[in-house]
């Protein structure tokens, strides 16, 4: 009885949030938000909200549709992040389809030249459409990382944004491959000690997340999740997009695992307004609940 009552709770107050931020989103799209933790400041990138739809949700019963969405849609946003470090450093985490972009930067007093080093989590058109602008690279100063995986995959598909991508910035390009999040982390830049990459397949081949490691560490996990309020409940429902279903699924409960036993924030690509908070259990392994 208890329990039950508590998990009501959870749910009321989850729907509170959505309904509060999915509000403040309305008047907040083009809204540069920015959170300080400890030895950085996390920018929020946005290229707009807008509503997702049921048609991406893969397995999802009619049940779970009604019961976590608003006539079938739920909400959704198209980010990507700055982290600025204490010792000056601009790096980029993707680069959205690049419609506000550079807007978005000039509004934090910031030009391309200015970034040093970008993070791709993936090679969709939404994470790298910002690179690549009439035919020419548009941050010649940066240095670009990815997970190797991801670069083998690219290089055989038939994607002319993607290889326009690999090749125009061949020379900036340096690979890794990512650690499992339980592992011991290894740093992937000299310059960034605090930062690592862990490994998230399944939405992409190669798809790689970031954390930020301080007293208050951040995850930057890409793609993870594209529907909040449906794959927090159930995240072993996967998406459209991802292109191996099974592992995308197997990866999010991997990582909504631990970020909820570490208390580590997180920021994702596609969630909405605000886009950063913390992760808390519902039920291990099987159901976890977002606060932003």
């Amino acid at each position: 009885m208890e329990n039950n009552l508590r998990m009501k709770h959870i749910i009321y107050f989850l729907a509170f949030c959505l309904c509060t931020f999915a509000c403040m989103a309305q008047n907040s799209a083009n809204r540069l938000t920015s959170f300080d933790f400890d030895g950085f400041t996390l920018h929020i990138l946005s290229e707009g909200q807008q509503q997702g739809n049921k048609s991406i949700l893969l397995g999802a019963a009619d049940s779970i549709i009604e019961k976590y969405t608003e006539k079938g849609s739920f909400p959704n946003a198209v980010n990507c992040f700055l982290v600025t470090t204490q010792n000056g450093k601009n790096i980029l985490v993707d680069a959205g389809f690049g419609k506000l972009l550079f807007d978005n930067l000039n509004a934090l007093n910031l030009k391309p030249e200015d970034i040093d080093c970008i993070l791709l989590t993936h090679l969709h058109g939404d994470h790298i459409g910002g690179l690549v602008k009439d035919g020419k690279i548009t941050f010649p100063n940066s240095q670009v990382y990815m997970s190797r995986n991801e670069f083998d995959y690219w290089k055989k598909q038939n994607n002319r944004l993607a290889q326009d991508v690999l090749e125009k910035y061949e020379k900036q390009i340096h690979l890794f491959v990512p650690n499992k999040i339980d592992e011991k982390r290894v740093t992937i830049i000299k310059e960034i000690p605090e930062l690592s990459a862990i490994a998230a397949y399944g939405h992409t081949p190669g798809h790689t997340m970031y954390l930020f490691n301080s007293e208050k560490p951040l995850l930057i996990w890409g793609d993870l999740t594209h529907a909040m309020a449906v794959q927090m409940p159930h995240p072993e429902i996967s998406v459209t997009y991802d292109v191996n279903p099974e592992i995308s699924a197997e990866s999010r409960l991997e990582v909504l695992d631990y970020v909820s036993r570490n208390r580590i924030f997180i920021a994702g690509m596609h969630i909405a307004y605000p886009a950063v908070g913390i992760i808390k259990t519902v039920v291990l392994g099987k159901s976890y609940v977002f606060v932003p």
